[in-house]
C-alpha cells in the first residue's frame, strides 16, 4: 500500500503585475496557511518519504514551509513537469516514483491537483489553496498507479483548522 499526499499551493501575492505566473510569491496569508497545514502533519504523525514539488514560486515556497514545519528530513525534488501539469502528466511523474518511498507529498497546481484525485478515487474533492488531501493507494509499486486505485482517507483546509 501506498499513500500520496496532494498539498496544493498556498494563496498567492497577486501585487506585482510583472511577475510572470510561474514567479509569483506567496501572499502574508499563504506564508501562514502553509506553516499551518505543516504543523497539522506533524500533529497527525504523517510519515513522508519524499517531496516533489513544482518549481513554481508559490508551489516552492509551500513546500519548503511545510517541510520546515512537519520537520521533514528529506530535500524536496523540484519536477519542472508538475507545473501547469495534466493529469496524465501527473500520473506519469507519480508512475515513476522509486518504490522504496511509501508516503509522498506531491505539491502543485489547480486543475491538474483536483482531476489527479477525481482519477484516483472517483470522488470530487475541491482544493482551495493550501488544502491537504491523503490518497491511499491499494498498489505495492508506484508503477502500478491507475485510475480508481484510490481511497480518499481525508482533505483538511487552513480555514477548517483554524476553527
Amino acid at each position: 500500500m501506498k499513500s500520496l499526499l496532494v498539498l496544493r499551493h498556498a494563496k498567492s501575492s497577486w501585487e506585482n503585475a510583472e511577475l510572470s505566473d510561474f514567479e509569483r510569491p506567496l501572499n502574508k496569508r499563504g506564508l501562514e496557511a502553509a506553516q499551518l497545514i505543516g504543523q497539522e502533519m506533524f500533529r497527525l504523525s504523517l510519515n513522508i518519504d519524499a517531496v516533489l514539488s513544482s518549481p513554481a514560486k508559490r508551489a516552492k515556497q509551500t513546500a519548503i514551509l511545510v517541510k520546515e514545519s512537519c520537520e521533514i528530513k528529506r530535500e524536496i525534488q523540484f519536477e519542472d513537469g508538475i507545473y501547469e501539469a495534466s493529469v496524465m502528466k501527473l500520473l506519469h511523474i507519480i508512475s515513476g516514483i522509486d518504490d522504496k518511498f511509501d508516503a509522498i507529498l506531491l505539491v502543485g497546481h489547480n486543475p491538474g491537483l483536483e482531476e489527479l484525485i477525481r482519477v484516483l478515487t472517483e470522488k470530487i474533492q475541491v482544493m482551495p489553496t493550501a488544502t491537504l488531501a491523503k490518497i491511499d493507494l491499494e498498489i505495492e509499486s508506484w508503477a502500478n498507479i491507475t485510475t480508481t486505485c484510490g481511497v480518499l482517507d481525508f482533505a483538511i483546509t487552513p480555514r477548517e483548522l483554524k476553527k
